[in-house]
């Protein structure tokens, strides 16, 4: 017999404590059941949720290339005598139960009206990432043609199973399996023919998640704490090779001057990239003003910008055309470092900007990246505004008019 609730409920316990074959319901909070998400629940579960969707939108974009490839190359082998059942011919009998699938799945589908596209009313799209796979191994020698090594493929597609495989169940995503998946899909949209474009997306590939998101942050596709943090992700080496224009403005621009060899600027500019340098003029009050604020000697700071330029003026000195190479000095108060590469509003120019902090060297303040271009658009494909890379190049094309060029 089991108790009511209320009054009522307990009564009839004290009745039945003597009944044969009674028995009493424990309520829910005399078990001790906790519901209740604390704070750390909830970060814990949208950290999980962040990995997971971030994982999902690559593993998303691989699914759909690969989808991609297979029609382009197995349809018009099939679909002239088998018709509108030309993935089932292609699966064959060994795939037989997971097209069937997939057809039973589509005709559900269809039923209950899920086909709101009808560019997915078709068996292949409904078909999962290692089916899809299985129809490029079946199939190879129609597939080799287009690939330089079916290995590389295989394992691309074999390091994705773990990531997939913890999406789709919307288990915890550990960060470095994160790290792997993105790898791996970024390898394979390589060698599926959708690599990154080239230019600054070889030094810095666009990111899949930054394309989705890329309005809500601007064109920041980077936030570092410091310089060298920024360095571990983007090597000097890969910001400025094949640069087709470089424009910088700073105090000293270490970042360029004593990161980047000199031969190296040499054979950048003979390359045929036109490079501007503002340096801040070391002999201005707005230098000695600055050396009070990091608390160094009087002419420390002055002393280092001066060899920096001379530095810049030997490597100018060694071109068959100084005129491309041009420095500049100006006398204002230095707000900012930015490195503008290929920053002619060409698509795919990055930038490397760092604000001046009163306590905090350069390599000590925070970097923004910024991927300069017109790519991006917002909803009902109308142009997205101008970003950030546009406001400090405007910013640096006023300095530049202003300041005064060294001999």
């Amino acid at each position: 017999m089991l108790p009511g609730g209320g009054e009522q409920g307990d009564r009839q316990d004290t009745t039945a404590e003597g009944t044969p074959g009674a028995v009493t319901l424990a309520q829910p909070m005399e078990i001790g059941a906790e519901i209740d998400w604390g704070a750390d629940a909830w970060a814990e579960v949208r950290t999980r949720a962040r990995r997971a969707g971030r994982a999902y939108v690559w593993l998303n974009l691989v699914e759909q290339r690969l989808r991609a490839v297979v029609n382009a190359v197995l349809r018009p082998i099939y679909e002239p005598v088998h018709g509108e059942e030309w993935v089932v011919a292609a699966a064959g009998p060994a795939g037989h139960e997971w097209v069937q699938r997939a057809v039973a799945v589509r005709e559900v589908s269809r039923r209950k009206g899920y086909l709101l596209d009808p560019a997915d009313d078709n068996v292949l799209s409904f078909l999962t990432l290692p089916q899809l796979r299985e129809l490029v191994v079946q199939h190879w020698p129609c597939f080799e043609p287009y690939f330089d090594d079916r290995r590389d493929l295989e394992l691309a597609l074999d390091e994705l199973e773990v990531a997939r495989h913890v999406v789709s169940r919307n288990r915890a995503l550990s960060r470095t399996v994160l790290d792997q998946a993105e790898r791996a899909c970024s390898r394979l949209l390589e060698l599926l023919g959708a690599g990154p474009a080239r230019g600054a997306a070889q030094r810095l590939p666009v990111d899949a998640v930054e394309e989705l998101v890329a309005d809500r942050f601007s064109d920041v596709v980077g936030v570092y704490a410091d310089r060298v943090r920024l360095q571990r992700q983007l090597p000097v080496e890969d910001l400025f090779a094949g640069a087709r224009r470089l424009d910088a403005v700073g105090i000293g621009l270490n970042l360029l001057v004593q990161n980047y060899s000199g031969r190296r600027l040499i054979r950048l500019a003979e390359a045929g990239c036109r490079v501007r340098l503002l340096f801040l003029n070391p002999a201005s009050s707005a230098v000695r003003r600055r050396e009070r604020e990091l608390g160094l000697g009087r002419g420390e700071m002055a002393r280092s910008v001066e060899m920096n330029i001379m530095h810049m003026r030997r490597v100018r000195s060694r071109l068959r055309d100084p005129g491309a190479f041009e420095i500049q000095v100006f006398d204002e108060t230095p707000r900012f470092t930015a490195y503008l590469v290929d920053g002619d509003g060409g698509e795919g120019g990055l930038a490397v900007v760092q604000s001046y902090l009163r306590r905090a060297r350069g390599m000590e303040v925070p970097v923004m990246v910024l991927r300069g271009g017109n790519r991006r658009v917002v909803a009902d494909d109308r142009p997205a505004e101008s970003g950030l890379f546009e406001v400090y190049r405007e910013e640096f094309e006023g300095i530049w008019a202003d300041a005064r060029p060294v001999s």
